[in-house]
This record gives C-alpha cells, structure tokens and sequence, in this order.
C-alpha cells in the first residue's frame, strides 16, 4: 500500500510537470518549410520577372536571391515576441535585412526597424522609425551596434534572436547582444530584405511574450 501511494503521489507529480509545459508560451512557426504560405512578397512596380523566381522554399529553406531589390514579408502584424531564426549566405555575403516592425504601405523601401546584415555597417538598426536618442538624417535613423560581426563564415548557418517588447527591440546573432533600441513603434510585420545577394533562411519562429 505504501508503494502504492508513492507510485501514485510521483504519477500526480509527472502529470502536473506536463500541465506546467503545456501552459507555457507556445512558439508559431512562421515559415513551413514547404511555400510561401503566410508571407507577402513586395517588389518595384516596375520588376520585371515574378516574385517567385525571387523568393521561394526549397528543401525547407527560405530562398532570397538578392534580385531585384525587394521584400518578404508576414501577413499578419506582431507585437510583443521573440523571434528566432538562421541564416547563412549562399555565396559571399552581400547586402540583406531583417526587419521588425515594418509598417504599411508596401513600397519599396517600406518603414520599420531593419537590423542590417551587410558586412560593412553589420549590426546596425536603422529605417524611418524614430529611435531613442538617435538622431536622423532625412527622416532615416541608424543605431550603432553595440558589438562586432560575431556572424560566421559564409555558408555556415548563423542563429539570430530577436526580443521586441514595447518599443524596446533587442537583437542577438549567434548568442551575442549585439544592438538594441528604444523606438516609436510597438508592433509592426516581421520581413526579409532582397538586397544584392542570395542568402537562406530557416526555422523561421517567434513566441509570445508578455
């Protein structure tokens, strides 16, 4: 009998573990690996060839190939979240972006936070929403990174983090802090740049934070 309560006091035990886990945040997979399901591409009025030969799924992959210059974007707007992704370059690395709090309309180049991926200026936020502390030029403000590249060599898969909380937006690449702003905006779409150079992207996720 006294076994028997001990089977059944670490049965209860296991059972309340597994309702904790369940009432956690749950993560929504942005991209499913297989289409462009839940995604809006954006390109110049004038492109002349379609924008699935720009972005497209292959192998479970985001493919962007840097021409023309565009976007991708989620369907729906987001607020509070972190989001996480990889990504590598398919060739040398070249110009690219991801974006949080992009804001209609879509033109191209569209408002919102863009943390830039170019090797020379690489960590930067920057885009047309006003930022803390930071002046702008032309109604353009650029957010200085707080470290260096910490990205790896290109070919080889790189993670990326993103907390957006408020106005406030943290990015982390591959574990590192790299920047972080206050800004004027508290909830917008997540997007991609096409942008000079073919680049991947993969598990595409982002979980709710309160």
């Amino acid at each position: 009998m006294h076994m028997n309560m001990k089977i059944k006091t670490l049965l209860l035990a296991f059972a309340a573990v597994l309702l904790l886990a369940s009432c956690g945040p749950k993560k929504e997979m942005l991209f499913n690996g297989k289409d462009l399901t839940g995604w809006r591409c954006v390109l110049p009025e004038d492109a002349t060839s379609p924008a699935s030969e720009t972005f497209y799924a292959k192998d479970g992959v985001l493919c962007i190939t840097g021409t023309p210059f565009g976007y991708i974007r989620t369907d729906k707007k987001y607020a509070d979240y972190q989001l996480h992704l990889e990504w590598r370059w398919a060739a040398d690395p070249a110009d690219g972006g991801i974006f949080n709090r992009l804001q209609d309309p879509d033109v191209v180049w569209p408002v919102g936070i863009q943390f830039q991926m170019r090797d020379s200026d690489f960590g930067y936020l920057m885009g047309g929403i006003p930022m803390e502390g930071v002046d702008a030029s032309n109604n353009f403000y650029k957010k200085l990174p707080l470290e260096k590249n910490p990205e790896k060599p290109a070919g080889q898969w790189n993670t990326a983090d993103f907390t957006c909380k408020g106005e406030l937006i943290e990015g982390r690449i591959n574990g590192v802090l790299v920047n972080k702003a206050v800004c004027g905006a508290t909830e917008g779409y997540i997007g991609f740049q096409s942008e000079g150079g073919p680049i991947e992207i993969r598990n595409i996720y982002l979980t709710p934070v309160k």
